[in-house]
Protein backbone atom coordinates (compact mmCIF):
# COMPACT_ATOMS: atom_id res chain seq x y z
CA UNK A 1 0.00 0.00 0.00
CA UNK A 2 0.87 3.52 -0.62
CA UNK A 3 -0.16 6.81 0.52
CA UNK A 4 -1.19 9.36 -2.43
CA UNK A 5 -0.94 13.21 -1.73
CA UNK A 6 -4.70 13.21 -0.22
CA UNK A 7 -4.28 10.93 2.51
CA UNK A 8 -5.99 8.23 0.54
CA UNK A 9 -4.57 4.38 1.09
CA UNK A 10 -4.11 2.74 -2.50
CA UNK A 11 -3.46 -0.92 -3.23
CA UNK A 12 -1.05 -2.13 -5.86
CA UNK A 13 -2.04 -4.89 -7.28
CA UNK A 14 0.23 -6.13 -10.51
CA UNK A 15 -1.33 -9.44 -11.83
CA UNK A 16 2.11 -10.88 -13.43
CA UNK A 17 4.15 -10.29 -10.48
CA UNK A 18 1.35 -12.10 -8.09
CA UNK A 19 0.91 -14.60 -11.03
CA UNK A 20 4.37 -15.80 -11.13
CA UNK A 21 4.90 -15.37 -7.78
CA UNK A 22 2.96 -18.51 -7.01
CA UNK A 23 5.10 -21.25 -8.39
CA UNK A 24 3.88 -24.91 -8.71
CA UNK A 25 6.56 -26.28 -11.41
CA UNK A 26 8.19 -28.76 -8.71
CA UNK A 27 11.56 -29.12 -8.10
CA UNK A 28 14.08 -31.07 -10.64
CA UNK A 29 12.81 -34.42 -8.76
CA UNK A 30 9.45 -33.89 -9.16
CA UNK A 31 9.44 -32.75 -13.15
CA UNK A 32 11.98 -35.52 -13.81
CA UNK A 33 9.19 -37.86 -12.26
CA UNK A 34 6.54 -36.42 -14.21
CA UNK A 35 8.22 -36.59 -17.40
CA UNK A 36 8.74 -40.17 -17.24
CA UNK A 37 4.91 -40.56 -15.98
CA UNK A 38 4.02 -39.03 -19.14
CA UNK A 39 6.34 -40.89 -21.52
CA UNK A 40 5.93 -44.53 -20.07
CA UNK A 41 1.82 -44.14 -20.08
CA UNK A 42 2.42 -42.50 -23.58
CA UNK A 43 3.94 -45.64 -24.85
CA UNK A 44 1.13 -47.66 -22.48
CA UNK A 45 -1.88 -45.97 -24.18
CA UNK A 46 -0.59 -43.93 -27.74
CA UNK A 47 -2.85 -45.43 -30.54
CA UNK A 48 -0.10 -44.16 -32.79
CA UNK A 49 -0.31 -44.19 -36.52
CA UNK A 50 2.75 -45.36 -38.55
CA UNK A 51 1.23 -43.97 -41.33
CA UNK A 52 1.78 -40.60 -40.60
CA UNK A 53 5.06 -40.97 -39.14
CA UNK A 54 6.28 -42.07 -42.59
CA UNK A 55 4.74 -39.40 -44.12
CA UNK A 56 5.70 -36.82 -41.52
CA UNK A 57 9.18 -38.53 -41.13
CA UNK A 58 9.90 -38.59 -37.32
CA UNK A 59 9.21 -40.63 -34.30
CA UNK A 60 7.31 -39.20 -31.74
CA UNK A 61 9.35 -41.51 -29.00
CA UNK A 62 12.29 -39.79 -30.31
CA UNK A 63 10.97 -36.73 -30.86
CA UNK A 64 9.19 -36.85 -26.61
CA UNK A 65 12.85 -37.38 -25.68
CA UNK A 66 14.33 -35.07 -27.20
CA UNK A 67 12.23 -32.91 -25.01
CA UNK A 68 13.29 -34.48 -21.49
CA UNK A 69 15.73 -31.73 -20.40
CA UNK A 70 13.34 -29.29 -21.49
CA UNK A 71 10.83 -30.29 -18.90
CA UNK A 72 13.58 -31.38 -16.17
CA UNK A 73 15.38 -27.63 -16.36
CA UNK A 74 11.74 -25.40 -16.49
CA UNK A 75 12.70 -22.56 -14.36
CA UNK A 76 9.16 -21.42 -13.26
CA UNK A 77 5.54 -22.05 -14.45
CA UNK A 78 5.82 -20.64 -17.21
CA UNK A 79 8.41 -22.38 -18.81
CA UNK A 80 7.31 -25.78 -17.78
CA UNK A 81 3.66 -25.10 -19.35
CA UNK A 82 4.87 -24.83 -22.50
CA UNK A 83 7.49 -26.96 -22.01
CA UNK A 84 4.87 -29.32 -21.73
CA UNK A 85 3.11 -28.17 -24.59
CA UNK A 86 5.71 -28.59 -26.86
CA UNK A 87 5.71 -32.26 -25.49
CA UNK A 88 2.45 -32.85 -26.03
CA UNK A 89 2.25 -31.50 -29.65
CA UNK A 90 5.89 -33.15 -30.28
CA UNK A 91 3.35 -36.28 -31.23
CA UNK A 92 2.16 -34.36 -34.14
CA UNK A 93 -1.65 -34.54 -33.63
CA UNK A 94 -4.08 -32.32 -33.58
CA UNK A 95 -6.47 -33.17 -31.68
CA UNK A 96 -4.37 -33.71 -28.25
CA UNK A 97 -3.69 -31.07 -26.10
CA UNK A 98 -2.68 -29.49 -22.60
CA UNK A 99 -5.12 -27.37 -20.18
CA UNK A 100 -4.49 -25.12 -17.17
CA UNK A 101 -6.52 -26.77 -14.03
CA UNK A 102 -7.43 -25.63 -10.68
CA UNK A 103 -4.45 -25.98 -8.26
CA UNK A 104 -1.98 -26.47 -11.28
CA UNK A 105 0.49 -24.29 -12.99
CA UNK A 106 0.18 -20.56 -13.02
CA UNK A 107 0.56 -18.43 -16.18
CA UNK A 108 -0.07 -14.38 -16.01
CA UNK A 109 -2.69 -12.01 -17.09
CA UNK A 110 -2.13 -11.37 -20.74
CA UNK A 111 -3.89 -8.26 -22.65
CA UNK A 112 -5.10 -10.86 -25.96
CA UNK A 113 -5.97 -9.56 -28.88
CA UNK A 114 -5.63 -9.56 -32.70
CA UNK A 115 -4.22 -7.20 -35.14
CA UNK A 116 -6.20 -6.31 -38.20
CA UNK A 117 -4.62 -8.71 -40.71
CA UNK A 118 -4.37 -12.25 -41.76
CA UNK A 119 -2.69 -14.39 -43.63
CA UNK A 120 -2.89 -17.96 -45.98
CA UNK A 121 -0.44 -20.19 -47.06
CA UNK A 122 0.85 -20.10 -50.83
CA UNK A 123 0.73 -23.93 -51.73
CA UNK A 124 1.61 -24.17 -55.19
CA UNK A 125 5.14 -25.44 -54.57
CA UNK A 126 5.84 -28.64 -51.96
CA UNK A 127 7.78 -27.56 -49.42
CA UNK A 128 8.07 -24.29 -50.61
CA UNK A 129 5.33 -22.60 -49.08
CA UNK A 130 4.66 -19.07 -47.90
CA UNK A 131 2.08 -16.71 -45.88
CA UNK A 132 -0.03 -13.97 -48.06
CA UNK A 133 -2.18 -11.40 -47.11
CA UNK A 134 -5.26 -12.65 -47.29
CA UNK A 135 -7.46 -10.27 -45.27
CA UNK A 136 -7.48 -6.97 -43.87
CA UNK A 137 -9.70 -4.97 -41.12
CA UNK A 138 -12.14 -2.47 -42.38
CA UNK A 139 -10.40 -0.17 -40.66
CA UNK A 140 -6.85 -0.52 -41.07
CA UNK A 141 -6.43 2.41 -42.11
CA UNK A 142 -6.87 4.03 -39.16
CA UNK A 143 -3.78 2.14 -37.57
CA UNK A 144 -1.10 2.72 -40.24
CA UNK A 145 -0.82 6.37 -40.19
CA UNK A 146 1.64 7.17 -43.46
CA UNK A 147 2.60 3.40 -42.97
CA UNK A 148 2.23 1.46 -46.87
CA UNK A 149 -1.26 0.04 -46.82
CA UNK A 150 -1.14 -3.53 -47.40
CA UNK A 151 -2.79 -5.53 -50.24
CA UNK A 152 -4.01 -8.86 -50.69
CA UNK A 153 -1.52 -11.06 -52.04
CA UNK A 154 1.54 -9.64 -50.41
CA UNK A 155 3.95 -11.59 -49.24
CA UNK A 156 5.23 -12.10 -45.64
CA UNK A 157 9.39 -11.75 -44.75
CA UNK A 158 9.42 -11.08 -41.04
CA UNK A 159 7.96 -11.12 -37.71
CA UNK A 160 8.73 -8.67 -35.15
CA UNK A 161 12.05 -8.46 -37.43
CA UNK A 162 12.68 -12.05 -37.25
CA UNK A 163 12.85 -13.91 -40.78
CA UNK A 164 9.57 -15.68 -41.78
CA UNK A 165 11.29 -18.93 -42.05
CA UNK A 166 12.93 -18.85 -38.66
CA UNK A 167 9.83 -17.72 -36.55
CA UNK A 168 8.06 -20.73 -38.20
CA UNK A 169 10.45 -23.55 -37.32
CA UNK A 170 10.10 -22.09 -33.44
CA UNK A 171 6.40 -21.63 -33.81
CA UNK A 172 5.60 -24.92 -34.68
CA UNK A 173 7.04 -26.69 -32.34
CA UNK A 174 3.65 -25.80 -30.13
CA UNK A 175 1.21 -26.15 -32.68
CA UNK A 176 -0.85 -29.10 -32.72
CA UNK A 177 -1.39 -30.86 -36.73
CA UNK A 178 -1.37 -33.76 -38.13
CA UNK A 179 -0.03 -33.08 -41.34
CA UNK A 180 1.95 -30.52 -43.24
CA UNK A 181 -0.44 -28.30 -45.29
CA UNK A 182 -2.64 -27.99 -41.82
CA UNK A 183 0.30 -27.06 -40.00
CA UNK A 184 0.81 -23.77 -42.31
CA UNK A 185 -3.21 -22.89 -42.23
CA UNK A 186 -3.27 -23.13 -38.58
CA UNK A 187 0.05 -21.33 -38.51
CA UNK A 188 -1.15 -18.56 -40.92
CA UNK A 189 -4.53 -18.00 -39.21
CA UNK A 190 -2.96 -17.82 -35.55
CA UNK A 191 -0.19 -15.43 -36.70
CA UNK A 192 -2.28 -12.34 -36.41
CA UNK A 193 -3.33 -13.44 -32.49
CA UNK A 194 -2.09 -12.35 -29.26
CA UNK A 195 -3.13 -15.29 -26.80
CA UNK A 196 -1.84 -18.30 -25.11
CA UNK A 197 -1.18 -20.20 -27.94
CA UNK A 198 2.72 -19.24 -28.02
CA UNK A 199 4.82 -18.68 -25.19
CA UNK A 200 5.34 -15.04 -24.23
CA UNK A 201 8.23 -14.33 -25.61
CA UNK A 202 6.46 -14.35 -29.46
CA UNK A 203 4.44 -11.67 -28.58
CA UNK A 204 5.02 -7.88 -28.54
CA UNK A 205 2.70 -5.01 -27.42
CA UNK A 206 2.26 -4.79 -31.08
CA UNK A 207 2.81 -6.82 -34.16
CA UNK A 208 5.56 -5.39 -36.51
CA UNK A 209 5.55 -7.42 -39.57
CA UNK A 210 7.74 -6.73 -42.64
CA UNK A 211 5.95 -7.66 -46.33
CA UNK A 212 6.63 -7.54 -50.26
CA UNK A 213 4.11 -6.04 -52.64
CA UNK A 214 3.34 -7.26 -56.10
CA UNK A 215 6.34 -4.97 -57.43
CA UNK A 216 8.89 -6.80 -55.02
CA UNK A 217 9.35 -3.65 -52.86
CA UNK A 218 9.86 -4.28 -49.37
CA UNK A 219 7.99 -2.17 -46.87
CA UNK A 220 7.22 -2.54 -42.75
CA UNK A 221 4.02 -2.11 -40.81
CA UNK A 222 3.27 -2.03 -36.96
CA UNK A 223 -0.22 -2.79 -35.86
CA UNK A 224 -1.95 -3.15 -32.52
CA UNK A 225 -3.44 -6.14 -31.49
CA UNK A 226 -7.48 -5.45 -30.72
CA UNK A 227 -10.05 -6.59 -28.93
CA UNK A 228 -12.66 -7.09 -31.98
CA UNK A 229 -11.79 -6.80 -35.89
CA UNK A 230 -14.42 -6.20 -38.94
CA UNK A 231 -12.72 -8.06 -41.79
CA UNK A 232 -13.06 -7.22 -45.51
CA UNK A 233 -13.73 -10.18 -46.56
CA UNK A 234 -13.81 -12.65 -43.35
CA UNK A 235 -12.45 -16.37 -42.88
CA UNK A 236 -14.94 -18.31 -44.69
CA UNK A 237 -15.11 -17.00 -48.49
CA UNK A 238 -18.56 -18.06 -50.03
CA UNK A 239 -18.54 -16.88 -54.21
CA UNK A 240 -20.84 -19.08 -55.71
CA UNK A 241 -21.88 -17.18 -59.11
CA UNK A 242 -25.01 -19.05 -60.83
CA UNK A 243 -26.60 -19.87 -56.80
CA UNK A 244 -28.23 -17.66 -54.26
CA UNK A 245 -29.01 -18.75 -50.71
CA UNK A 246 -32.14 -20.69 -50.33
CA UNK A 247 -31.75 -21.71 -46.51
CA UNK A 248 -29.59 -22.19 -43.40
CA UNK A 249 -28.97 -24.80 -40.84
CA UNK A 250 -26.26 -24.60 -38.92
CA UNK A 251 -24.58 -28.02 -40.06
CA UNK A 252 -24.85 -26.53 -43.61
CA UNK A 253 -26.24 -24.01 -45.96
CA UNK A 254 -28.19 -24.78 -49.02
CA UNK A 255 -27.70 -22.67 -52.21
CA UNK A 256 -30.12 -22.77 -55.47
CA UNK A 257 -29.00 -22.43 -58.91
CA UNK A 258 -30.64 -19.29 -60.71
CA UNK A 259 -30.57 -20.96 -63.78
CA UNK A 260 -33.15 -23.35 -64.44
CA UNK A 261 -31.26 -25.51 -66.41
CA UNK A 262 -28.68 -25.87 -64.16
CA UNK A 263 -29.65 -29.01 -62.09
CA UNK A 264 -27.31 -28.76 -59.24
CA UNK A 265 -27.70 -27.84 -55.65
CA UNK A 266 -24.70 -26.69 -53.71
CA UNK A 267 -24.47 -27.12 -49.85
CA UNK A 268 -21.67 -25.06 -48.18
CA UNK A 269 -20.77 -27.32 -45.39
CA UNK A 270 -19.71 -25.64 -41.90
CA UNK A 271 -19.62 -29.03 -39.74
CA UNK A 272 -21.45 -32.09 -38.47
CA UNK A 273 -23.24 -30.28 -36.04
CA UNK A 274 -25.77 -31.09 -33.69
CA UNK A 275 -28.31 -30.64 -36.24
CA UNK A 276 -27.04 -33.02 -38.71
CA UNK A 277 -29.26 -35.65 -38.81
CA UNK A 278 -32.55 -32.94 -38.71
CA UNK A 279 -31.09 -30.82 -41.43
CA UNK A 280 -30.29 -34.21 -43.85
CA UNK A 281 -34.16 -34.71 -43.04
CA UNK A 282 -35.23 -31.20 -43.97
CA UNK A 283 -33.17 -31.56 -47.16
CA UNK A 284 -34.56 -34.27 -47.93
CA UNK A 285 -37.56 -33.11 -47.45
CA UNK A 286 -37.35 -29.47 -49.29
CA UNK A 287 -36.03 -31.34 -52.38
CA UNK A 288 -38.81 -33.97 -52.46
CA UNK A 289 -41.44 -30.81 -52.31
CA UNK A 290 -39.30 -29.37 -55.25
CA UNK A 291 -38.73 -32.14 -56.88
CA UNK A 292 -35.37 -32.00 -56.54
CA UNK A 293 -33.89 -35.57 -55.52
CA UNK A 294 -32.63 -36.24 -58.95
CA UNK A 295 -30.25 -32.63 -58.93
CA UNK A 296 -26.26 -33.54 -58.60
CA UNK A 297 -24.96 -32.05 -55.27
CA UNK A 298 -21.63 -29.65 -54.69
CA UNK A 299 -20.65 -29.99 -51.49
CA UNK A 300 -18.05 -27.22 -50.41
CA UNK A 301 -16.39 -28.57 -46.93
CA UNK A 302 -13.47 -26.48 -46.76
CA UNK A 303 -14.42 -24.70 -44.21
CA UNK A 304 -15.61 -27.84 -42.59
CA UNK A 305 -15.09 -28.60 -39.19
CA UNK A 306 -15.96 -31.73 -36.88
CA UNK A 307 -18.61 -33.50 -35.36
CA UNK A 308 -20.42 -36.73 -35.84
CA UNK A 309 -23.44 -38.10 -38.03
CA UNK A 310 -21.80 -37.68 -41.63
CA UNK A 311 -22.74 -41.78 -42.61
CA UNK A 312 -26.12 -40.70 -42.15
CA UNK A 313 -26.07 -37.93 -44.02
CA UNK A 314 -23.96 -39.69 -46.80
CA UNK A 315 -26.78 -42.14 -46.59
CA UNK A 316 -29.16 -39.72 -47.84
CA UNK A 317 -26.56 -38.00 -50.25
CA UNK A 318 -26.03 -40.98 -52.19
CA UNK A 319 -27.60 -43.28 -54.15
CA UNK A 320 -25.13 -45.84 -53.73
CA UNK A 321 -24.01 -48.28 -50.74
CA UNK A 322 -21.20 -47.81 -48.95
CA UNK A 323 -18.35 -48.77 -46.56
CA UNK A 324 -18.15 -47.01 -43.23
CA UNK A 325 -14.73 -45.55 -41.60
CA UNK A 326 -13.81 -48.09 -38.63
CA UNK A 327 -12.25 -47.78 -35.11
CA UNK A 328 -10.68 -49.50 -32.68
CA UNK A 329 -9.28 -48.77 -28.37
CA UNK A 330 -5.33 -49.42 -27.96
CA UNK A 331 -5.81 -51.44 -24.60
CA UNK A 332 -3.85 -50.40 -21.69
CA UNK A 333 -4.18 -49.62 -18.24
CA UNK A 334 -6.77 -47.09 -18.62
CA UNK A 335 -9.16 -49.12 -21.26
CA UNK A 336 -11.36 -50.36 -17.35
CA UNK A 337 -11.47 -46.48 -16.68
CA UNK A 338 -12.66 -45.59 -19.76
CA UNK A 339 -15.80 -48.20 -20.36
CA UNK A 340 -16.55 -47.31 -16.69
CA UNK A 341 -16.84 -43.47 -17.23
CA UNK A 342 -18.07 -43.73 -21.08
CA UNK A 343 -20.96 -46.50 -19.52
CA UNK A 344 -22.03 -43.29 -16.76
CA UNK A 345 -22.39 -40.87 -19.16
CA UNK A 346 -24.21 -43.39 -21.34
CA UNK A 347 -26.91 -44.14 -18.61
CA UNK A 348 -26.84 -40.26 -17.91
CA UNK A 349 -28.14 -39.81 -21.38
CA UNK A 350 -30.34 -42.51 -21.31
CA UNK A 351 -31.63 -41.19 -17.71
CA UNK A 352 -31.99 -37.69 -19.46
CA UNK A 353 -32.98 -38.53 -22.83
CA UNK A 354 -34.39 -41.75 -23.31
CA UNK A 355 -33.01 -41.49 -26.66
CA UNK A 356 -30.06 -41.62 -29.17
CA UNK A 357 -27.25 -39.95 -29.00
CA UNK A 358 -25.70 -37.77 -30.70
CA UNK A 359 -23.11 -39.69 -31.98
CA UNK A 360 -25.14 -42.63 -32.53
CA UNK A 361 -27.74 -43.67 -34.79
CA UNK A 362 -29.34 -46.02 -32.34
CA UNK A 363 -29.83 -45.68 -28.50
CA UNK A 364 -26.48 -45.88 -27.83
CA UNK A 365 -26.31 -49.53 -26.75
CA UNK A 366 -24.07 -51.40 -30.05
CA UNK A 367 -20.91 -49.08 -28.91
CA UNK A 368 -22.08 -50.57 -25.03
CA UNK A 369 -22.08 -54.12 -25.70
CA UNK A 370 -18.84 -53.67 -27.78
CA UNK A 371 -17.02 -51.99 -24.86
CA UNK A 372 -18.61 -54.42 -22.34
CA UNK A 373 -17.70 -57.39 -24.62
CA UNK A 374 -14.77 -57.79 -27.31
CA UNK A 375 -12.92 -54.53 -26.14
CA UNK A 376 -12.97 -56.35 -22.27
CA UNK A 377 -12.24 -59.70 -23.53
CA UNK A 378 -9.75 -58.50 -25.86
CA UNK A 379 -7.94 -56.73 -22.55
CA UNK A 380 -8.64 -60.08 -20.42
CA UNK A 381 -6.58 -62.08 -23.71
CA UNK A 382 -3.61 -59.36 -23.75
CA UNK A 383 -4.29 -57.67 -26.93
CA UNK A 384 -2.86 -54.57 -27.82
CA UNK A 385 -5.91 -53.13 -29.81
CA UNK A 386 -9.42 -53.67 -30.12
CA UNK A 387 -10.57 -55.39 -32.40
CA UNK A 388 -12.10 -53.04 -35.84
CA UNK A 389 -15.38 -52.09 -35.97
CA UNK A 390 -17.75 -49.61 -37.44
CA UNK A 391 -16.71 -46.24 -36.24
CA UNK A 392 -17.80 -45.88 -32.25
CA UNK A 393 -20.69 -48.28 -33.54
CA UNK A 394 -22.59 -45.13 -34.40
CA UNK A 395 -24.48 -46.42 -37.48
CA UNK A 396 -24.03 -50.35 -37.81
CA UNK A 397 -23.30 -53.09 -34.69
CA UNK A 398 -19.62 -54.49 -34.08
CA UNK A 399 -20.95 -57.41 -36.30
CA UNK A 400 -21.75 -55.95 -39.28
CA UNK A 401 -19.69 -55.84 -42.22
CA UNK A 402 -19.35 -52.08 -41.89
CA UNK A 403 -22.02 -51.25 -45.42
CA UNK A 404 -24.25 -48.74 -45.43
CA UNK A 405 -27.68 -48.82 -47.77
CA UNK A 406 -28.91 -45.39 -48.94
CA UNK A 407 -31.46 -44.45 -47.31
CA UNK A 408 -35.32 -44.91 -48.56
CA UNK A 409 -35.45 -41.19 -49.61
CA UNK A 410 -31.90 -40.04 -51.25
CA UNK A 411 -30.69 -37.96 -53.98
CA UNK A 412 -29.89 -40.05 -56.96
CA UNK A 413 -27.92 -37.58 -58.94
CA UNK A 414 -23.52 -36.86 -59.03
CA UNK A 415 -21.30 -35.76 -56.52
CA UNK A 416 -18.57 -33.04 -56.46
CA UNK A 417 -17.00 -32.18 -52.94
CA UNK A 418 -14.40 -29.05 -52.16
CA UNK A 419 -11.80 -30.24 -49.83
CA UNK A 420 -9.16 -28.33 -47.90
CA UNK A 421 -6.56 -28.07 -45.04
CA UNK A 422 -8.56 -26.54 -42.74
CA UNK A 423 -10.48 -28.85 -41.35
CA UNK A 424 -10.01 -32.47 -40.37
CA UNK A 425 -11.47 -34.48 -37.32
CA UNK A 426 -15.34 -35.99 -39.13
CA UNK A 427 -14.44 -34.21 -42.05
CA UNK A 428 -11.69 -36.25 -42.38
CA UNK A 429 -13.83 -39.29 -42.33
CA UNK A 430 -16.65 -37.71 -44.52
CA UNK A 431 -13.75 -37.19 -47.20
CA UNK A 432 -12.48 -40.70 -46.47
CA UNK A 433 -15.66 -42.50 -46.88
CA UNK A 434 -16.78 -40.44 -50.36
CA UNK A 435 -12.89 -41.10 -51.90
CA UNK A 436 -12.58 -45.03 -50.54
CA UNK A 437 -16.28 -45.63 -51.57
CA UNK A 438 -15.83 -43.45 -55.26
CA UNK A 439 -19.44 -41.88 -53.99
CA UNK A 440 -17.92 -38.59 -56.03
CA UNK A 441 -15.29 -36.34 -57.65
CA UNK A 442 -13.23 -34.14 -55.20
CA UNK A 443 -11.35 -30.74 -56.26
CA UNK A 444 -9.37 -28.76 -54.07
CA UNK A 445 -6.45 -30.34 -51.53
CA UNK A 446 -6.63 -33.00 -49.23
CA UNK A 447 -8.03 -32.18 -45.46
CA UNK A 448 -6.40 -31.64 -42.52
CA UNK A 449 -6.12 -35.30 -42.16
CA UNK A 450 -6.58 -35.57 -38.32
CA UNK A 451 -9.31 -38.06 -36.74
CA UNK A 452 -9.12 -40.58 -33.98
CA UNK A 453 -11.72 -42.51 -32.28
CA UNK A 454 -11.35 -41.38 -28.48
CA UNK A 455 -8.84 -39.75 -26.24
CA UNK A 456 -7.98 -39.81 -22.52
CA UNK A 457 -7.82 -36.87 -20.43
CA UNK A 458 -6.13 -36.87 -17.21
CA UNK A 459 -5.13 -34.18 -14.64
CA UNK A 460 -1.59 -34.64 -14.66
CA UNK A 461 -0.27 -34.59 -10.97
CA UNK A 462 3.88 -34.88 -9.88
CA UNK A 463 4.22 -38.53 -8.98
CA UNK A 464 6.48 -37.24 -6.54
CA UNK A 465 4.61 -34.95 -4.31
CA UNK A 466 0.56 -35.16 -5.57
CA UNK A 467 0.59 -31.59 -6.55
CA UNK A 468 -1.38 -31.06 -9.67
CA UNK A 469 -0.01 -29.88 -12.76
CA UNK A 470 -2.49 -29.56 -16.01
CA UNK A 471 -4.22 -31.52 -17.94
CA UNK A 472 -2.87 -33.71 -20.76
CA UNK A 473 -4.64 -35.73 -23.30
CA UNK A 474 -4.03 -38.97 -25.53
CA UNK A 475 -4.87 -40.24 -28.32
CA UNK A 476 -6.38 -44.10 -27.45
CA UNK A 477 -7.59 -45.21 -30.87
CA UNK A 478 -7.33 -45.31 -34.72
CA UNK A 479 -9.65 -44.33 -37.00
CA UNK A 480 -9.86 -46.86 -39.64
CA UNK A 481 -10.53 -45.77 -43.33
CA UNK A 482 -12.63 -47.65 -45.64
CA UNK A 483 -10.10 -49.12 -47.81
CA UNK A 484 -8.71 -50.17 -44.31
CA UNK A 485 -5.83 -47.87 -43.77
CA UNK A 486 -5.36 -45.74 -40.47
CA UNK A 487 -6.81 -42.11 -40.98
CA UNK A 488 -4.87 -40.11 -38.47
CA UNK A 489 -2.05 -38.40 -40.49
CA UNK A 490 -3.37 -39.58 -43.75
CA UNK A 491 -6.01 -38.26 -45.73
CA UNK A 492 -7.06 -39.23 -48.81
CA UNK A 493 -6.21 -37.40 -51.68
CA UNK A 494 -8.80 -35.30 -54.07
CA UNK A 495 -8.84 -36.34 -57.60
CA UNK A 496 -8.08 -32.95 -59.38
CA UNK A 497 -5.75 -31.23 -57.30
CA UNK A 498 -5.88 -27.44 -57.30
CA UNK A 499 -3.54 -25.34 -54.73
CA UNK A 500 -4.50 -22.10 -52.99
CA UNK A 501 -2.25 -19.39 -53.87
CA UNK A 502 -2.03 -15.60 -53.09
CA UNK A 503 -3.07 -15.29 -57.15
CA UNK A 504 -6.04 -16.98 -57.10
CA UNK A 505 -7.08 -16.59 -53.14
CA UNK A 506 -9.84 -14.79 -53.49
CA UNK A 507 -11.43 -16.48 -56.35
CA UNK A 508 -10.41 -19.88 -55.40
CA UNK A 509 -14.77 -20.99 -54.71
CA UNK A 510 -15.36 -19.76 -58.15
CA UNK A 511 -12.75 -21.73 -59.99
CA UNK A 512 -13.72 -24.74 -58.03
CA UNK A 513 -16.90 -24.16 -59.10
CA UNK A 514 -16.50 -23.95 -62.36
CA UNK A 515 -14.36 -27.26 -62.15
CA UNK A 516 -17.09 -28.99 -60.84
CA UNK A 517 -19.99 -27.85 -63.20
CA UNK A 518 -17.41 -29.01 -66.14
CA UNK A 519 -16.93 -32.44 -64.34
CA UNK A 520 -20.98 -32.59 -63.97
CA UNK A 521 -21.62 -31.46 -67.60
CA UNK A 522 -19.00 -33.35 -69.20
CA UNK A 523 -19.94 -36.02 -71.75
CA UNK A 524 -17.44 -38.69 -71.19
CA UNK A 525 -17.78 -41.32 -69.51
CA UNK A 526 -16.42 -41.65 -65.88
CA UNK A 527 -16.58 -44.79 -64.02
CA UNK A 528 -17.16 -42.49 -60.71
CA UNK A 529 -20.89 -41.52 -62.36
Amino acid sequence: MIMNTNGLMIIMITLFTSAVSAQNHGSREDREALFDYIYEKTLQREAFSPVKEQKLDFDPREAMLALKEEVINASDDVELYYALQKLSASRRDRHLSIRKIKGGLVLPEINTGVAPIRFHPDYSKKREYFLFVADLGKNINEHLKRSTVPRIGDRLIQVNGQPLKDYFNEARQYIRYSNTENLWRRFAYDLSEKGRQLPPSFYQDQLTLTLKNEAGKNYTITLPYLAKVDWQHGRTLKDYPGYELAWKKESFHLYTPTDPNNRSLLLWWYGFRRDLPEATDYLIEYAEKHNLLDHDLIIDAIDSRGGSQGAYALARLSPVPFKTTGGNLKLSDITDDFIARYTDRYVARQNAMDGSTREAQDDGTWVMEWLHGPVLKGLAAGQVYSNDVPFKCAHLPYYSDWIMQPAKKHFTGKMVVFLGPWGGSHLSQFAAMVVDNQLGYTIGMPDGGYSNTWEWEEDLVFPTTGKRVVQFMWNIGHTIRPNGQILEGNPVQVDEFIPVTSKNYLEYKTLLLEKALQWLNADKVNPLR
